[in-house]
């Protein structure tokens, strides 16, 4: 296992997020929920969306741990596999009239939206990962655009090649926690509506999700890609002769005819 400290000690030196690194953990039995975790509906009173949990725990340094009973998000619940996709669900009513046109092509998004079996895990855990007392599953950092870049360089510096992700602009859930752990690749992510809405996501802002399987590689690939000049903040040329206004120049033009004058004197 990666030390939890080591992965936000470089994770913050290379990237620089404005909020906590998101560990993700997915448990199979609810004795293996770690001790200071807080739950939604017991500790707050209030059913939460995944993506208010995990933007808590991001912004706050909370760890929240979400059962079916805290689940307020219906497609939340069917993509963590608390709850069964049946045919309402299945034939596109969710996504008729407010994503797509039709049933028809809301049964295309449902069945292309990755989904966790059926009662394979009973909650979700998410911690700051210097803070997480488990190993993760996942990791997401959210950050701007220039931010995300370097987390794709880091994951690709051993490996070449490119970083496939795809998008529907809805239930970031499934692209930032099941996805990964399905494909066994990292993803860039889209953040969706919900998690604008009611994670308070700003426009600003992506996010990075990869198999915590991989974050050796990613460290190593993030200094090596440091070591090679690619750096965030990224710096700026400044090396360069600027094209000014002719008026500008038209003064710079006077002094000079007043100097040249100045020396023929």
């Amino acid at each position: 296992m990666v030390d939890v400290k080591k992965v936000s000690e470089a994770i913050d030196n290379h990237i620089k997020p404005a909020t906590f690194p998101i560990a993700i953990k997915m448990l199979e039995n609810l004795d293996d929920v770690p001790e200071k975790a807080r739950f939604p509906l017991k500790d707050f009173g209030k059913r939460f969306s995944l993506c208010q949990a995990w933007n808590m725990s991001r912004r706050f340094g909370w760890t929240i741990c979400c059962t079916s009973r805290d689940m307020q998000c219906s497609l939340g619940s069917v993509a963590m596999g608390f709850e069964e996709p049946i045919d309402f669900y299945a034939r596109g009513h969710l996504c008729e009239g407010m994503y797509t046109g039709d049933t028809e092509a809301g049964e295309k998004t449902e069945a292309e939206t990755d989904k966790f079996a059926v009662g394979k895990y009973e909650a979700i855990v998410f911690a700051p990962v210097a803070r997480a007392g488990f190993e993760p599953d996942v990791l997401v950092i959210y950050g701007n655009s220039a931010q995300v870049m370097r987390l794709v360089h880091g994951a690709l510096f051993k490996r070449g090649g490119r970083i496939t992700s795809s998008f529907s602009g809805r239930m970031d859930c499934a692209d930032l926690i099941v996805t990964p752990l399905i494909t066994g690749e990292p993803q860039v992510i889209l953040p969706c509506y919900g998690d604008r809405i009611f994670g308070q996501t700003q426009d600003h802002e992506m996010a990075f999700s990869v198999p915590w399987s991989w974050m050796e590689e990613i460290l190593e690939g993030l200094e090596g890609t440091h070591k090679g000049g690619v750096r965030y903040p990224i710096p700026n040329f400044m090396n360069y002769e600027g094209i000014f206004p002719p008026k500008y120049q038209e003064l710079a033009e006077m002094w000079e005819e007043q100097k040249t004058e100045g020396e023929k004197k």
